[in-house]
This record gives C-alpha cells, sequence and structure tokens, in this order.
C-alpha cells in the first residue's frame, strides 16, 4: 500500500466519526473542549530498539504507543478525546506488519475512548519510531500537576512496580527472573490507570506516571514541588512474579525501584485522605511520607538509607565532550 492507501483502510476508521478529522482528507484537524472544560496536551514517542524489542508483535507496539500517552493523561486526571499519529514503519515490515499495528491502536480506542484525527505516514532506513500526541479533557482548573506535593503528605503508587523492566532484564541481559509470562505482559501493554487519574482530581496535591522508574520520576515530583521524599522499600508493592524474581536475586531489586516502563501513578495525598475509597478504583499502596528538603531517600526494613547506583532511564541528547 502507498501512504494515501495506508491512511484510507487502516487510519481512517480510527476516525471513529469525529467530525473535527474531516476524513483524515484536509491538512489539519479541529478540536475545541467542551464548555467548561480544559484540553490537556502530551507527546510521547517511541523507537525501535529503546522503547521497545524490534520482535515485539506489531499490534502491541501499536498499543504500548496509545498507552505511554494514556498514562500521562491519567497522571493530569483526563479523560482521552483525541490523537495525533505520526508513523515511521521499519524498512523490513512485511505486508500483516502496519494492519497489525493499527489494530493495537483501534483495539485501545475501543478500549479507552477518544479518536485518531491527523497524523503523518512515513517510511524510514532507521528504526521504526512512531509518535503520538494525545489529547484529553479536565474540568476547567482541575488538571493535577507535578508540582504541589506538600511536607506530610502520602507517597502513594498504583499497581505493582518493576515487572516491565524485570523483563527487559531479561532479554537485555539474560537475567534470571521467575513469572516471565506476567513481566512480558506488563512490558508489552501496561495498562493506564484512567480511572485512579479522573478519581484523584481534587483530592491528589501532585502526580507523575513513572515511565523512567519510580526513584527518577518521583524524583522529578520532588524537584517541581520544592520537597523530598522517603519511601519505605519494603513498602514498595510487588506482583508475585517480581517479589518471586527478588527473592532467586536480591540485586534485582535496584532494577525494580529504578527500570522504568511501568506506567504507574505516583502521587501526593494529604494525610487524612480516604485510600481505601481510591484503592476500591485500582490498587494504591502508600510507600513513604514527603518531608522537608530534597531528593528522594529510600529506606531498607530495618530504617537504614538504601544506596542505588543509579536512579533511573534518562536518554542522551547529542554527543558528549568525548564525541561518543
Amino acid at each position: 500500500m502507498n501512504e494515501f492507501e495506508t491512511i484510507a483502510r487502516l487510519f481512517l476508521p480510527l476516525t471513529r466519526g469525529e467530525p473535527g478529522a474531516f476524513g483524515l482528507g484536509d491538512d489539519a484537524a479541529v478540536l475545541s473542549p467542551r464548555p467548561g472544560f480544559d484540553l490537556v496536551l502530551t507527546k510521547d514517542a517511541i523507537v525501535a530498539g529503546v522503547h521497545f524489542f524490534p520482535d515485539d508483535p506489531p499490534e502491541t507496539i501499536g498499543a504500548k504507543l496509545m498507552r505511554v500517552n494514556l498514562s500521562d493523561l491519567a497522571a493530569k486526571g483526563a479523560v482521552p478525546r483525541a490523537f495525533l499519529l505520526a508513523a515511521a514503519f521499519p524498512p523490513d515490515a512485511g505486508p500483516g506488519w502496519a494492519p497489525a499495528f493499527a489494530a493495537g491502536i483501534g483495539a485501545d480506542l475501543e478500549a479507552f475512548g477518544g479518536a485518531l484525527i491527523g497524523g503523518d505516514t512515513v517510511s524510514t532506513r532507521g528504526p521504526a519510531f512512531f509518535s503520538l500526541t494525545a489529547i484529553g479533557e479536565v474540568p476547567a482548573g482541575t488538571m493535577i500537576r507535578r508540582r504541589g506535593a506538600r511536607a506530610g503528605d502520602l507517597v502513594c503508587v498504583s499497581g505493582t512496580i518493576g515487572d516491565a523492566a524485570l523483563h527487559v532484564a531479561r532479554k537485555l541481559r539474560g537475567r534470571a527472573v521467575r513469572g516471565e509470562a506476567h513481566l512480558a505482559a506488563r512490558y508489552l501493554k501496561p495498562e493506564p490507570r484512567l480511572a485512579l487519574g479522573q478519581a484523584l482530581r481534587g483530592i491528589a496535591h501532585a502526580a507523575c506516571d513513572i515511565s523512567d522508574g519510580l526513584v527518577a520520576d518521583l524524583g522529578h515530583l520532588c524537584t517541581q514541588s520544592g520537597v523530598r521524599a522517603v519511601i519505605e522499600a519494603g513498602l514498595v508493592p510487588l506482583s508475585p512474579a517480581a517479589a518471586a524474581s527478588i527473592a532467586a536475586d536480591p540485586a534485582l531489586v535496584e532494577t525494580v525501584l529504578t527500570g522504568g516502563d511501568d506506567y504507574e501513578l505516583v502521587f501526593a495525598l494529604p494525610p487524612e485522605a480516604d485510600v481505601a475509597a481510591l484503592a476500591a478504583v485500582t490498587p494504591v499502596t502508600v510507600i513513604g511520607r514527603f518531608e522537608p528538603g530534597q531528593g528522594v531517600e529510600l529506606r531498607d526494613p530495618s530504617g537504614l538509607p538504601l544506596q542505588l547506583t543509579r536512579t533511573g532511564w534518562q536518554h542522551p541528547v547529542g554527543r558528549d565532550e568525548a564525541g561518543a
């Protein structure tokens, strides 16, 4: 298929009748917020060999592209409304690759809401590259920011931490893990916590999603809020697979805390918040408190500081001074 056949056959159905998409036949789309609502905009890109493995199934790559962006909307308390897609398909993609990729996006539009309203498709000689702009809505003035955590607030996380990072450790470095099927599923199709994010509006003082690792992303929230976080490593929620993996190889605890790709939420709640009510929406665990100061401190079960060799993932930008 050429570019325009691809758009007509694969992506036009994903507009789901959104009138401002103009059937993907115009140079741009039109989108207006509902009265009394703000638009929330975010963008994430994924690159083969960096954010997904080139041999991952294409339908899960489409789903992951959706979900890493939906996770950002979840952290802001937003309801998905529309999406703009840029797709650079891999040069060795077979005839079924793009349809499967589009099917992964379409399934998530049906599951989580919103419509594709535009974008671009290109070919590349380099690795496959996909970018999505996600647009959501919140009642005016209610978007949850990273900035706002206060000393005395509870540090909370959703779901479980570290499953995806353990899958990557197994594939890239051959680390022995338990429950491989569960870990792979959590990596390939993370669960965006949209319902929880919407429930946090007006309650959470600050929130962000966990993409680069719990310690790193909590650190970003602390920097924006001007506080520090003290977390009890033993309280960080683990899946049975992650717990069994750490029991067999305790060194994997650093991978779990810093590896990233969780796409869970970390957020600040006032101490009087009804955590149990929120946990009825999505599993929520209190793992520590915010205090005056800077940074993130982890404590082991005996209360001693837990030292890590890294805090999370950071993308290198440009060349360093050695030209590497």
